[in-house]
């Protein structure tokens, strides 16, 4: 039996598990809807079968402990370190806050707007349909938002889709949309947990400040077809 944390390997687990309606992949390879994203696990050992799954959905995300080497028919289109963090110690308090309003789907194109311009990570037509997200306006524009993102195993769930425009940065408006799908995602049970680039000095320092902690390094794989 396998003593793998759910984390290790989080969209591996998560396709195969609480998420496993989104998966369309089969046997040794998962990828997610790409309406969601482009997000893939494969089974250990079994790197090679990741190249029929770029040649039927294109580019693919892996989010792994090491960086995954491109089997032939792919390329590597980059690498990046990052560490993920977990809140799994005691819950900071968190008054209620009524200026970060929930976001639904008439609010896309301006999530969409957002996301594809500050580049929080990966954001297709469903990524909002990840879980609930919540935003913050500004004389009714969307200034910042965050939201939920991948579910690896039951009472685990990352925070995911933090961004804020540039002109309204330094406000703290990220650490109070994240202490609110925080608090969603503890009234139900899980344990927040996310990922930032491991280069992020200012972001990991603002998670730590939210009661995150490191969990341990991780690499994001983006594979392509070969050229």
């Amino acid at each position: 039996m396998s003593t793998e944390h759910p984390l290790d390997r989080p969209m591996w687990h998560a396709l195969g598990g609480p998420q496993a309606a989104l998966n369309v992949g089969q046997g040794n390879v998962r990828r997610i809807d790409p309406a969601y994203g482009p997000f893939a696990g494969c089974a250990p050992g079994c790197e090679q079968d990741l190249a029929a799954l770029v040649a039927d959905y294109g580019e693919v995300w892996l989010v792994e402990p090491h960086e995954v080497a491109p089997p032939p028919g792919t390329r590597l289109i980059r690498s990046a370190p990052l560490l993920q963090m977990i809140a799994d110690g005691a819950p900071h308090p968190c008054a209620s806050d009524p200026q970060t309003v929930p976001l639904g789907e008439a609010d896309v194109p301006e999530m969409t707007e957002l996301a594809l311009a500050t580049e929080p990570g990966p954001w297709g037509p469903s990524t909002w349909r990840y879980g609930q997200f919540y935003g913050f306006r500004s004389e009714g524009r969307l200034a910042a938002m965050a939201g939920e993102r991948m579910r690896p195993a039951e009472g685990l769930a990352e925070v995911s889709g933090v961004c804020t425009w540039p002109e309204f940065r330094g406000q703290g408006l990220a650490a109070r949309l994240i202490r609110r799908v925080m608090a969603d995602q503890r009234a139900r049970g899980d344990v927040p947990y996310l990922h930032s680039y491991a280069g992020n000095a200012g972001a990991i320092r603002l998670y730590e400040s939210l009661g995150f902690r490191a969990r341990r390094a991780m690499v994001a794989t983006i594979l392509g077809k070969a050229v």
